[in-house]
């Protein structure tokens, strides 16, 4: 597959991609601010202030000062944890309208995980201290929050569940229906699907916690079978219904 980083644009209303029990299970946050009237948008606005990151550039480190969150304009961007071996694991890749920077959203303690562009990306920088006061001042804004924490507190539950209880093969089986359902483009006459965005063998591993030689292996063994191929660094499903059975094919 190709060195690519995924795509955004298919995938934003779904807020993103992530290990999942279903495609869906965790359902897809508005943006935070849409519930806000065009006044309360403004007067967040005055608080934050917009910065942008080249594609690779790091938004939040491990174990560096927490103080807020930044809310995402454009872009991609990826959250990761680090073990101390240096081994890392994909928490999941946000899009527009979802934020990094929780759980301490106010400010205190450290990071506890990272945040990179995985695409040139846009955010609002929204400080810990403001973002307290604007929280007790505009109601609706701190209903958002609410809101965004329980997405985001689904997902990792999700996630958890995911690592204790599947294969790593029902793993790759299960992160290639969510990317197919996320990132697919309307199916061929022969049923077959696209999915429009490349993510390179290592972007999968970690998603999955895995290692980019098993997922090459694997990959390949499910080409051998027909599920899929890859076409120009993208992926072509050409037999969605068993990638819901492949795990469980493998024992």
């Amino acid at each position: 597959m190709s060195d690519q980083t995924p795509a955004d644009e298919p995938g934003a209303a779904f807020g993103g991609v992530r290990l999942a029990e279903k495609a869906y299970s965790t359902g897809a946050p508005s943006g935070l601010l849409e519930r806000l009237s065009p006044a309360d948008r403004e007067r967040v606005s005055r608080h934050g202030g917009l910065r942008s990151f080249e594609r690779g550039a790091t938004l939040l480190a491990q174990g560096a000062p927490h103080d807020g969150i930044m809310i995402i304009e454009t872009g991609l961007v990826r959250s990761f944890y680090t073990a101390p071996t240096g081994r890392e694991i994909t928490l999941a890749y946000w899009s527009p309208g979802n934020f990094i920077g929780g759980p301490e959203i106010f400010g205190g303690g450290t990071h506890i995980w990272s945040a990179v562009a995985a695409k040139r990306s846009t955010v609002t920088v929204l400080p810990g201290r403001g973002l307290r006061a604007l929280a007790r001042e505009v109601p609706d804004l701190a209903l958002a929050i609410i809101d965004a924490l329980v997405f985001k507190a689904k997902c990792y539950a999700s996630l958890a569940q995911m690592l204790g209880t599947r294969s790593l093969t029902e793993r790759l089986g299960q992160l290639l229906t969510h990317l197919a359902a996320t990132y697919g483009l309307p199916p061929e006459a022969d049923g077959s699907v696209t999915v429009a965005a490349a993510f390179t063998h290592a972007e999968i591993a970690n998603l999955i916690g895995g290692t980019r030689q098993w997922v090459t292996i694997s990959l390949n063994r499910l080409q051998t079978e027909g599920v899929l191929t890859q076409r120009k660094g993208l992926l072509v499903i050409r037999k969605p219904d068993r990638l819901t059975t492949f795990g469980l094919d493998a024992g």
